[in-house]
């Protein structure tokens, strides 16, 4: 049981209260790939409950799998797209939040470009918040899939190596693995140009190496992230052919990582840019495709895991004033 209604990010949380999402979506895991191509819903956990996806920013693998995730736990399932909504005419989120409270919807999942939007959202909705990323804080699901992607492949995270290459200062995903991957026992370094890596970095407990080569030495698990140019102001890469040569990884430069080193990205993935498609396609070395079949499971995970939170919460009677 997870300690708050809300999942708003990594930080905080202990060792207990992510295994159990880990080991919950690992069995959901097992379910999806014994059903097949039967979609049929796997838990009635959400029977009767409407989850709203409420998506400031575009995306396909989050947006998507939060939306298999819920129909697969018997959940009803809206979609918000930002152009069609009244944001374009001006609407702030608390009046998004105050307008999308009276629909009492139990799931709210927001994608937002500004670090907070979800936490303030939490404080103004009845329903539980699960934040699908926000600005530049955090993305707790795609940590989260990301460790289970990792120990069904290893068996373990305590000990491993993790590098978190390129793009770190405009990563929240980043943020969430260190979290996430901190608190399980890895060894997380990071590896990027300077001018991506935030002030202060280091003390959230990690190692930094401004060479690829170098930083990924001996790694058993090499992170790739994306060059988030929107968010960027225009200097703080080189050409992106230059930005390959020097951080993009290709064969020769993974020869520096452990024998048996696997490759992970978050997605969407600029090929010749962060990686090439050689690495991103090696069905030996590469774990991408099995990070996104882990996020439905781990999705339900969380999900599960909210409906569970406000079954407790129902059934615990109210002190009076």
């Amino acid at each position: 049981m997870l300690p708050t209604r809300h999942l708003l990010g990594i930080e905080g949380m202990n060792p207990l209260e992510i295994h159990s999402l880990l080991d919950r979506g690992d069995q959901f895991a097992d379910a999806m790939q014994q059903s097949g191509d039967d979609l049929s819903p796997l838990s009635d956990v959400l029977q009767g409950k409407t989850i709203i996806n409420l998506f400031y920013e575009n995306s396909t693998r989050t947006r998507v799998s939060f939306e298999l995730a819920a129909k697969r736990l018997g959940g009803a399932v809206l979609n918000i797209a930002l152009a069609g909504s009244s944001v374009k005419k001006g609407e702030t989120l608390l009046d998004t939040a105050t307008t999308l409270n009276a629909m009492h919807p139990h799931i709210l999942v927001v994608r937002h470009n500004c670090s907070g939007a979800a936490r303030l959202l939490s404080h103004h909705v009845d329903a539980a918040v699960i934040n699908a990323g926000d600005g530049r804080h955090e993305h707790p699901t795609q940590a989260l899939l990301d460790a289970l992607t990792i120990r069904r492949r290893v068996g373990h995270i305590e000990g491993l190596k993790i590098a978190i290459c390129g793009d770190v200062a405009n990563s929240r995903v980043a943020r969430s693995n260190i979290h996430l991957l901190g608190t399980l026992g890895a060894e997380v370094r990071l590896v990027s140009p300077a001018t991506l890596l935030p002030t202060g970095i280091e003390q959230m407990g990690v190692s930094i190496a401004t060479e690829l080569e170098e930083g990924i030495r001996g790694a058993d698990i090499v992170m790739m992230l994306r060059l988030q140019t929107e968010r960027m102001a225009g200097t703080e890469t080189p050409s992106q052919r230059e930005y390959f040569n020097l951080f993009g990884l290709d064969r020769s430069k993974l020869m520096r990582a452990a024998p048996d080193a696997l490759i992970m990205h978050p997605g969407p993935m600029n090929r010749g840019v962060e990686i090439d498609s050689a690495m991103a396609d090696d069905a030996h070395k590469s774990l991408i495709r099995t990070q996104v079949e882990m996020g439905v499971a781990t999705r339900m995970a969380c999900l599960e895991a909210m409906a569970d939170k406000q079954a407790v919460e129902a059934e615990t009677p109210k002190e009076r004033p």
